[in-house]
């Protein structure tokens, strides 16, 4: 008898598309194009906008004064306004505040928020339904505003950087999606670290944690837009103009349509345009976040599917 040899199976190269399932249709060439033609009128509207802001951020004010305003064409190109703005002053302490709250905040809110979805994962934890109960309960009600804003006051919370963080540190729907992620860890692996001797903070830092990345770098990237892009606290809690984050200082500088503090004499000598401040502070308010989603986005599909069917 003569041996068969199966033959090894090819795997698909990256840029190859995955085998479709046997029900579902070839696409025509008319779907396709059709597909392409939406998704590329929807980048070019999300792109288009960003292009603007940019190319007008730097741009001379010879360029915008031409232009009539926002600038589509680059020309002239200079970068004087991220020069005035990154050299001292009022934006420069805003973006090193909004920095460091944004660092300090997702750590807490997550270390908080890890600590109590893997408490509420454990079905035979104390107190486990009353507390899940509570949370889910704050999710449809609220103390309101005021009484907030009262209970902050009251802690001496105002004109601290504390204000920043605490009354919106923690997400309930963070915490359920993490539960959820958490509860489909396989609990024979779980009985096996006890069993070898394991406590409940070394399961969580040496199995669940691993195993679990890529829900916590999701819910890590929301917690750290969140705290980047927070204004309403600032505005509520902070009366000194010294203390406030970037986002105020960016909302401050369209509203007036003036530059900040230590940019009116660049402006007056005719080397810098309002516009282009306005449109610099813009850009680097949205640089992070631009910078950051693409190295978590292959965790989204994964990290949030896979916590909110399985909780």
């Amino acid at each position: 008898m003569t041996a068969v040899i199966d033959k090894p199976v090819s795997k698909p190269r990256r840029w190859q598309a995955p085998p479709r399932p046997v029900w579902e249709e070839t696409p025509t060439k008319a779907g396709l194009a059709s597909k392409g033609l939406v998704l590329g009128i929807a980048c070019l509207a999300i792109l288009f906008p960003l292009w603007i802001v940019v190319v007008t951020s730097i741009s001379s004010r010879k360029t915008i004064d031409e232009a009539g305003g926002l600038v589509i064409v680059p020309k002239d190109i200079t970068f004087i306004a991220y020069q005035e703005l990154l050299s001292g002053g009022q934006v420069t302490r805003a973006t090193i505040i909004s920095i460091l709250v944004t660092l300090v905040g997702t750590l807490f809110s997550m270390t908080v928020s890890v600590l109590c979805a893997y408490g509420l994962s454990r079905t035979g934890s104390l107190g486990h339904r009353w507390i899940l109960m509570t949370l889910l309960a704050t999710m449809f009600f609220s103390a309101g505003l005021i009484p907030t804003y009262l209970l902050v006051q009251t802690l001496g919370l105002t004109d601290t950087y504390l204000a920043l963080i605490l009354p919106s540190a923690i997400s309930v729907f963070n915490i359920l999606v993490l539960r959820g992620f958490f509860m489909g860890i396989s609990q024979e692996l779980i009985d096996s670290a006890r069993i070898d001797g394991a406590g409940d903070f070394r399961i969580l830092w040496q199995i669940v944690m691993p195993l679990s990345r890529a829900v916590i770098a999701v819910i890590t990237l929301f917690y750290a837009v969140g705290y980047w892009s927070a204004w309403f606290n600032a505005s509520l809690y902070l009366n000194d103009q010294d203390m406030m984050p970037l986002q105020n200082v960016m909302i401050q500088l369209v509203q007036k349509q003036e530059a900040p503090v230590g940019l009116g004499q660049a402006i007056k000598t005719g080397q810098l345009s309002g516009l282009a401040v306005q449109m610099a502070v813009m850009v680097m308010a949205l640089l992070p976040v631009a910078v950051l989603s693409p190295f978590v986005q292959r965790h989204f599909k994964k990290g949030m599917l896979t916590g909110a069917v399985k909780g």
